[in-house]
Parts: C-alpha cells; sequence; structure tokens
C-alpha cells in the first residue's frame, strides 16, 4: 500500500469543510479510510495511517494560520506554515488513536471496524478539545451544517454529529464491499440487493428522519423585542494596531453606529474594537484617557441604548506600571459607564500569551499580537443581565468553538453575543469559524450574534439557521430583531457533551464485544 493514500485521503475529507464546502467527500474520505485500515496488516501501521489521514485533512483546513504569521513584523511568513505543519503533525494523534481502535477491536468483522472507529473518533475529538487547553476546530460534524442534519446536533451535539458522518462513511464502504462481494463472487438477486442497500442507507434514514421530525417543523415564534445592530467595520489586521489608526477606527465604528429610530436598540462592536484600553486601573493620564474612549463610545448611544464592545483592561499593582491585562467585552451605557465586563477565559496560546515565555522569548520568539504583556484567562462562561435587552452570554473569538463550555447552565442566557477578530485568518478561517458558532446556536438552542472587523457577522437563529449575514472584508451594518431561544431546553442543552461520549463508549463497547465473541470462537 502507499502511503501516500491516506495523506491523500484526509486532504479530500478537508475540502468538506468551510469554506468549500463539499460535505459528500467525508463520508466518502472515512470510507476509504476504512478500507485501509481492513488491509492494514499490523497495528503499527493502522497507526500510521489514521496518522498521515490526520496530517492531511488539518494541513489543509488550517492552511488559515499561516496567514496570521504575515501580520508579525518579529518573525518571518513563512514561518507561519512551519506552524501549520507543526500544529498538523500533533493534532493528527488523535485520528491515529481513533484508527488503533479500529484495528483492534475491527477485526472480527467489518461492523466492529465501523463501530469502533467511530465511536473512537467521537472520543478522540472531545479529547483533542481537551487536552493541553484543547483545540476544538473543524470537527467532521461541522460538515453538516448547511444541511438540515444540522438540528441534530440539538439531541447529540458536534461529536455526535461526527459519529454519524463516520457511521455513515463506514456504511458506504460496506456496501461497495458488499455490492462487490454479491457482483463478483455471487449472483446477484434482488434480496441481497435489498439488503445490501438498506445496510447502506439506514444510518443516513435514521438521521434524516430525526432531524426531519424535530427540525424541519419548528414551533414558529415571532421574533424578539430587542433591536440589535451588528457593526462591521472592515478593518484589516495590517491597520488595527498601526500607529495613529485608532482614530480612523473610531471615525468607522461611529458612522455605521449612528442613526436608528427613537426605539432603543443593542449596538454590538467587535472583539478589541477600541484598541486603546477601556479600563485602566493606573492612575492619571492612563485613566482618563480610558474614561475619554468610554465617553465617546457612549456619545453613539441614546436613551435606553446599551453597547457591547470588546476591548482592552489594564491592571495595576502599584497603580503606575501594567501587572496584567485581559481581552474583554464592555457593556456601556449612554452616561459612559461600564455596567458589567467578561473577560475572556479560553487563552489563545502565541496569539494572547507565550507559553514558556522566558525559553522562548530567549530566541527570539514572541506573541502574534502586538505587546508583551500576556493576557490573564477570566472565570469561565458567563451571563450578564442586560436592562431592557434580556441576558446575554459571552464567548470573544474562539471561544465559542468548544461544544459544551459556552453557556453558564446556572444563569442560562437569552442569546450568546461572539465578537471577534477574524481579520488574522485569511478567506478559510471566518466561514470555518461562522460554521462553528452555528452549530453552538443548534446545540444549545440559542440565538447567537457575531461581529468581527472584517466578516463574517452574523445573525444567528436559535437552530443554527443564518438569519443574515455580511460578506467578508465588506463594511457594514445588520439591523434587525433578535431571534428568540427555543422555547425548550434542547436535549444537549439538558445533558451537555454526556450523551455522545455515551454513543461513543457505547460502539466501542459493542465493538470489543464482536472482537470477543471471535477470539472466543477461535479457541473453542
Amino acid at each position: 500500500m502507499l502511503l501516500i493514500v491516506p495523506f491523500l485521503l484526509g486532504l479530500i475529507s478537508a475540502l468538506a469543510f468551510a469554506p468549500v464546502g463539499w460535505w459528500p467527500l467525508m463520508p466518502l474520505a472515512f470510507a476509504g479510510l476504512a478500507e485501509l485500515i481492513a488491509r492494514a496488516p499490523t497495528m503499527k501501521r493502522a497507526l500510521l495511517i489514521g496518522w498521515l489521514f490526520g496530517v492531511g485533512q488539518f494541513a489543509l483546513g488550517l492552511n488559515w494560520i499561516a496567514t496570521a504569521f504575515t501580520f508579525q513584523a518579529a518573525m518571518p511568513a513563512w514561518l507561519g506554515w512551519i506552524a501549520v505543519v507543526l500544529l498538523s503533525l500533533y493534532l493528527a494523534v488523535y485520528p491515529m488513536l481513533a484508527t488503533g481502535l479500529a484495528w483492534r477491536f475491527g477485526r472480527s468483522s467489518r461492523l466492529a471496524l465501523v463501530l469502533a472507529l467511530a465511536g473512537g473518533w467521537a472520543l478522540t475529538e472531545w479529547l483533542r478539545a481537551t487536552m493541553f487547553t484543547g483545540f476544538a476546530w473543524n470537527p467532521v460534524g461541522v460538515i453538516w451544517v448547511d444541511t438540515f442534519i444540522r438540528g441534530a446536533a440539538g439531541w447529540v451535539g458536534t461529536y455526535g454529529l461526527s459519529l454519524l458522518t463516520v457511521v455513515a462513511g463506514g456504511g458506504l464502504w460496506w456496501f461497495a464491499y458488499g455490492l462487490h462481494r454479491e457482483i463478483v463472487r455471487k449472483p446477484m438477486t434482488w434480496r441481497r440487493g435489498g439488503v445490501i442497500l438498506l445496510l447502506f442507507v439506514a444510518p443516513e434514514l435514521i438521521l434524516i428522519a430525526i432531524s426531519q421530525f424535530l427540525f424541519e417543523n419548528p414551533d414558529r415564534q415571532p421574533a424578539s423585542g430587542t433591536s440589535v445592530r451588528i457593526v462591521q467595520p472592515n478593518i484589516g489586521q495590517e491597520d488595527k494596531w498601526r500607529a495613529g489608526f485608532a482614530e480612523e477606527a473610531a471615525r468607522r465604528l461611529a458612522g455605521l453606529s449612528g442613526g436608528g429610530g427613537a426605539e432603543p436598540r443593542l449596538l454590538l462592536w467587535p472583539e478589541a474594537a477600541v484598541t486603546r484600553p477601556l479600563d485602566d486601573s493606573r492612575a492619571g493620564e492612563f485613566r482618563a484617557f480610558a474614561q475619554y474612549e468610554q465617553a465617546r463610545a457612549a456619545a453613539l448611544l441614546r436613551g435606553g441604548d446599551l453597547l457591547l464592545t470588546g476591548g482592552i483592561s489594564l491592571d495595576s499593582k502599584d497603580g503606575a506600571s501594567v501587572s496584567s491585562a485581559t481581552n474583554s467585552v464592555f457593556v456601556i451605557d449612554p452616561l459612559g459607564r461600564i455596567r458589567a465586563r467578561y473577560d475572556k477565559a479560553h487563552l489563545v496560546p502565541y496569539g494572547e500569551y507565550l507559553p514558556m515565555r522566558p525559553l522562548l522569548s530567549a530566541i527570539g520568539l514572541s506573541r502574534l499580537a502586538p505587546g508583551n504583556i500576556d493576557f490573564k484567562a477570566g472565570p469561565g462562561a458567563r451571563t450578564l443581565a442586560l436592562p431592557g435587552f434580556g441576558k446575554v452570554g459571552l464567548q470573544i473569538c474562539y471561544e465559542i468553538i468548544f461544544s459544551g463550555q459556552v453557556v453558564d447552565r446556572a444563569n442560562r442566557p437569552d442569546f450568546l453575543f461572539n465578537p471577534s477578530n477574524d481579520a488574522w485568518f485569511g478567506a478559510w478561517g471566518p466561514p470555518q469559524h461562522l460554521a462553528q458558532a452555528r452549530l453552538r446556536a443548534a446545540e444549545e438552542g440559542l440565538p447567537v450574534v457575531r461581529s468581527t472587523p472584517t466578516g463574517i457577522s452574523a445573525l444567528i437563529d436559535a437552530r443554527g439557521a443564518l438569519v443574515e449575514a455580511l460578506p467578508w472584508r465588506t463594511a457594514g451594518v445588520i439591523d434587525g430583531r433578535l431571534p428568540p431561544a427555543r422555547s425548550g431546553l434542547t436535549l444537549f442543552a439538558r445533558l451537555g457533551n454526556l450523551l455522545p461520549l455515551a454513543l461513543g463508549f457505547l460502539l466501542l463497547i459493542w465493538a470489543v464485544v464482536l472482537d470477543a465473541r471471535r477470539r472466543y470462537r477461535n479457541i473453542i
């Protein structure tokens, strides 16, 4: 077997993700992967197959990471592609574990192989989102976001969708194997053909039936009374932190934020829309500058309005020097007061802090974002009360990609606000980020509002459908009314990832039982 084959299958599978979106390629790639695992003579070869598949999938799917390095003068742009490759080599360990499980417990039958691969894939995707701060980007279940199957996320979550995707690929493989066997080795009969076809379509039919019944005939509700304006100023990363650009950024934000009727509205700006500190505990002119930024933003508001904007907070222990900083969302009222603040909890390594700073800074590495002070993590998902507008849950930038971690379950919000800065991530990152935000909406049954500087800003309903979106690299606003939350909690909102993880373990146990039966029969 040529080892290039699993790598090519991984590359092909990445085309199922946004922005390409050729979702049928993912089940086909898993069908090919199952055949390669079945042909593998040893565990070592099966592990290598899974690792190469993962390297191909991540290297292409995460190509947008290389773009971030083009905005960092302290490091050469080519280092971005080294980072993509190195990250892919690590992330591919998780698919490798799944294929190892499939080979170990799938030798008894093709059914056992499919079960072990699907269960193992769901569990290792969850591990990938958890280990070493986690990197949950592009779970394979996200390929369904533009289909009605997306609705099943409200039951089984993202990792359950990934499990079903692998089962669908296994069904294709099983069908192809059975068809080959029936045609080549035995005469085809209507009975045999019907059994094979049923094996192929059963997983898809079950998933379609559930999705159709639960999500394609929803209880219709009018939009809430909340009037929102989502602002996308089209400020690129090449300009955002440029000396002297803060005034131009403020002008663009003001130009897009003015107007409106007499009705109170919720004004929503992107992550770090205000680049100067909005909250500064240092004394003197530093505090005065922060108060000036608060007042300038508040001048765009009328009575009853509220502004939610991304910004920076600086803390000081001695009143003179900066001891720590936070990447935050501020709630500002028309009087310029900060009514509430959320600090980002899930920080991006190398973007918002430099791991092993003494060592890495000594060899010339730095954060991708400007500044030498690492951001401090906040306490986690929080719900803030907005007088006149209900309750909002905050998730800054890539915090929204972590399934099951976006809501304070003790104080459930009415909607989620996801300010982000996707200006770093080229043409592939923003649509992938949007797709994952839509899955969070479908899982939790909550509308999601996204505001980013260059796109893709969007208003997403509680079933993950796009109500309205602004194109990438376009300045504009979205004026609308906030869609309502689902009338009842989704199963995922009640159980979180407990159900998809239980399904993953159940499939693995089933495969183990089939394998044990084979061993027992061989003994006797």
